[in-house]
């Protein structure tokens, strides 16, 4: 089972992560995120610099007022300027101001930084180191040390870099972290210097990586594999310049392939989609759908093979059970798709097709077709049912558009004329996508009244990139939702509203064939 050791986790999203480019958390995300990291199960969150500006500073005031159940708030700071006593430093005393019981404090490791940037001499910033962990100490806090740049200037002169590993010891630092500030050390290297440092070192070690040339994931786990077992990294890897290590991959890695215990186990990690989704909602940031072990795509399958295969074994394709961490399985159509994929979609709204069934080879090579003249099934695959339902013979033309024409105003307003099902309607909207919506529904709601709870939830317009009689395709997607499920549908044509209204109808049709025609809920497949 696991290993006796057990990682610590120090959170950073709400310091390192908000100095990503572009993002600013109000006070009031700060604390919505610090109740969700405590809810995740997180050790320590680091919750910002208070000397550094107000809004921080006020972070850890109104955090008094709110009971944790496990994380500890950390405030972080710099070890005291040179010449300057630690009980006269404003950092310092700002975390005691802070009123928190851990203390992150970064100090000088590169001999560089210490001679060139801050202009000390090397004795001095040793004095330095031990001088601000000791006053803090001697203030009852606990106190995280964060030895900057140390993976450069271990390389650079290794004895230096030590030395002020054994002055934070000395100085009764609680937890002694390296750090590759600049994100340029390699897995490997990272292994090598953590195993050494961890033969040299009798504190507890932790590692807080950058991402700058891609390896912060991996310089984290590579450095746990050496002996480290406290862990600095953000929700989906926000940070300076290309970020820092990701939490989100790095968590469910710890647990489930390294087998050591980290935060509350099996618990946490099934709420690491809701933190990621979370965090990229007050970041102001579309989720990544290409994200490991969260990502929408994460465990999405579209090649026919695959799909075939983990239909039969989940782990011939998968590397974890995707309920693990919160994510769910997914099978997309497309001109890469095998029958699997189709006959998945088609069980999961009621139809049991055989699988060896004519009409389900030809199904897939409309929906080829289909594609090669634009369409993009794996976004919007509800509109490849359609195609397939038509194929097998089992569609019921409830939806037949007659006519449809729209009229632009200079107000911005536009009026839709449609004639559906033999009915003539005339509707008025804020743009011809939302007219016509209107009209359709108009004609529609008097035979099928259950249409009136849908509504459009999304709407993008894409240029494929082709190229007909010389005009370039449109293609639309819309999202739609009858406040339980959802479902894309998509249209292509060199007009952006003809190919607007082939998805509206396809939205609306979808709907009606599922629930009139095949008796039983939309799909419960994420569609």
């Amino acid at each position: 089972m696991f290993k006796k050791s057990v990682v610590e986790v120090l959170d950073t999203t709400l310091r390192d992560g908000s100095q990503t480019a572009n993002i600013g958390f109000t006070l009031k995300d700060k604390i919505r995120i610090a109740q969700e990291l405590d809810q995740l199960g997180i050790d320590y969150i680091e919750g910002g610099w208070p000397g550094s500006n107000p809004k921080d500073k006020e972070f850890f005031m109104k955090m008094k007022d709110i009971s944790l159940s496990r994380a500890k708030i950390a405030a972080f700071g710099s070890t005291r300027r040179k010449g300057i006593r630690p009980e006269d430093d404003v950092s310092l005393n700002s975390i005691l101001e802070a009123d928190v019981d851990v203390a992150v404090l970064f100090g000088k490791s590169w001999d560089l930084h210490v001679r060139d940037v801050i202009k000390s001499s090397l004795e001095e910033n040793l004095e330095i180191v031990y001088d601000s962990i000791h006053y803090l100490k001697e203030h009852g806090l606990k106190v995280i040390f964060d030895a900057e740049h140390f993976y450069q200037g271990y390389k650079d002169n290794r004895e230096y870099a030590m030395n002020v590993l054994r002055n934070a010891e000395k100085g009764g630092a609680d937890v002694i972290v390296l750090a590759d500030t600049n994100g340029g050390t390699t897995p490997i290297e990272v292994f090598e210097v953590t195993k050494n440092v961890r033969e040299n070192i009798s504190s507890r070690l932790g590692v807080h990586m950058h991402n700058d040339i891609g390896c912060a994931v991996a310089n984290s786990l590579l450095a746990l594999s050496a002996g480290a077992t406290h862990v600095q990294g953000t929700v989906n890897g926000l940070g300076e310049r290309t970020g820092n290590a990701d939490l989100i991959q790095i968590l469910p890695t710890i647990y489930y392939k390294m087998k050591m215990m980290v935060l509350n186990g099996e618990e946490s990690m099934k709420k690491l989609k809701q933190v990621s989704k979370l965090v990229y909602e007050l970041a102001g940031i579309n989720p990544n759908p290409y994200q490991p072990y969260v990502g929408e795509n994460a465990f999405t399958h579209k090649a026919g093979v695959h799909v075939d295969a983990v239909i039969k074994v989940p782990r011939a394709y998968e590397h974890l059970d995707p309920t693990l961490v919160g994510n769910n399985r997914k099978f997309v159509i497309s001109e890469l798709s095998g029958t699997s994929n189709l006959l998945t979609y088609l069980k999961n709204i009621g139809i049991e097709i055989d699988k060896k069934d004519p009409k389900l080879k030809k199904a897939l090579e409309l929906i080829k077709e289909k594609e090669n003249m634009g369409y993009s099934f794996d976004i919007a695959p509800s509109s490849a049912v359609l195609i397939a339902m038509k194929a097998l013979g089992i569609y019921y033309p409830f939806i037949k558009l007659d006519y449809w024409k729209v009229i632009g105003e200079n107000s911005g307003m536009s009026i839709a004329v449609v004639k559906v099902n033999s009915n003539l309607e005339v509707s008025e909207g804020v743009g011809p996508v939302h007219a016509l919506d209107k009209a359709i529904r108009s004609a529609l709601v008097k035979v099928f009244p259950e249409i009136a709870s849908i509504r459009l939830t999304d709407y993008r317009v894409i240029l494929p990139g082709e190229v007909k009689n010389t005009e370039s395709l449109v293609r639309v997607t819309i999202e739609f939702s009858d406040g339980t499920n959802m479902w894309k549908t998509e249209g292509v044509s060199t007009n952006v509203i003809e190919a607007s209204v082939i998805a509206l109808i396809d939205g609306l049709d979808y709907y009606l064939q599922v629930n009139k025609k095949i008796k039983g809920a939309l799909s419960s497949l994420e569609v």
